[in-house]
């Protein structure tokens, strides 16, 4: 059950209440009368309890207790999911150099990508098509999604940056993080997508090379302002922005070039050809890491 954000916590549960309630909390007590006694009688007298053979004397005998059976010890097993091992924390480590034998093909090397771009530069529809058709396990994490798993209590940016909506992003990214070097560490590349500026370290590169790992490999899509304007047209709900601020976050994504990350115009690019593209940016990545 969800509180709305603000709300008191519940009150603690009474003795004889809530769900750890056993049936005799409600018994009466020593010294009580049962319901429709009267005044002065004397309380019902209870048969008396049953003896058994070989049991102690005493006023309250007891029933022997069976002996308890010897077991061998259980060996300890590793902290485990299902038959996958849990990550032990580490990040994903940066790449190492492709080997001797030949280039490193990206549509099978084990990754963890971060698609960078403004609303409607079509970052999600790209990475679900990238994670689709490569030849290995690949999950497509979306920062947005994970966000929205918030439901009474949301804080939507489009009401206005504050405090509540940063605390919310940031636990966000902390989220997607963990959740890609969950799937790293059993064998599934990781796509990320999400609106990373250049010109605010709350929601920069730092925070995502914090809770990933210096091995993340940024890529930023960007195409033209009329496509982004176009694209966001067709979305709806909390999705969909103003003109005005689409222009506003896509001039200020303009600040990645010159960053040294390699930066794709997919404005005359469909799904498909823009995967592609980013494979050919990921093989070069995988060649020479980005120094970030």
């Amino acid at each position: 059950m969800q509180h709305a954000v603000g709300s008191p916590l519940p009150p603690p549960h009474q003795p004889g209440q809530g769900p750890d309630a056993d049936w005799s909390s409600a018994a009466p007590h020593a010294g009580q009368q049962p319901p429709g006694a009267h005044p002065g009688s004397a309380p019902p007298s209870h048969p008396p309890a049953p003896v058994y053979p070989g049991a102690p004397s005493g006023p309250y005998p007891q029933a022997p207790h069976p002996p308890v059976p010897q077991h061998a010890p259980v060996p300890p097993t590793p902290d485990t999911t299902g038959h996958m091992p849990l990550p032990q924390g580490d990040f994903v480590p940066t790449p190492g150099p492709p080997p001797l034998t030949g280039p490193v093909d990206p549509a099978s090397a084990p990754l963890a990508v971060l698609l960078i771009g403004p609303a409607g530069a079509g970052k999600t529809s790209v990475a679900k098509y990238w994670a689709d058709h490569r030849r290995v396990p690949t999950a497509h994490i979306s920062l947005d999604d994970v966000r929205e798993w918030v439901r009474s209590g949301f804080a939507d940016p489009q009401s206005g940056w504050n405090d509540h909506s940063e605390a919310q992003y940031r636990l966000a990214r902390r989220t997607c993080g963990f959740a890609a070097r969950n799937f790293l560490a059993n064998g599934i590349s990781c796509i990320l997508d999400d609106a990373v500026f250049p010109d605010r370290p709350v929601v920069g590169l730092g925070g995502w090379k914090r809770h990933v790992g210096p091995g993340l490999l940024p890529v930023v899509l960007l195409p033209g302002l009329e496509i982004v304007l176009e694209r966001n047209a067709e979305r709806s709900g909390n999705r969909r922005l103003t003109d005005e601020e689409v222009a506003r976050i896509h001039g200020r994504m303009a600040g990645w070039y010159g960053s040294g990350l390699p930066i794709i115009d997919n404005s005359q690019l469909d799904v498909p050809a823009t995967a592609r593209v980013l494979d050919d940016v990921l093989a070069r990545l995988l060649a020479s890491p980005p120094k970030w």
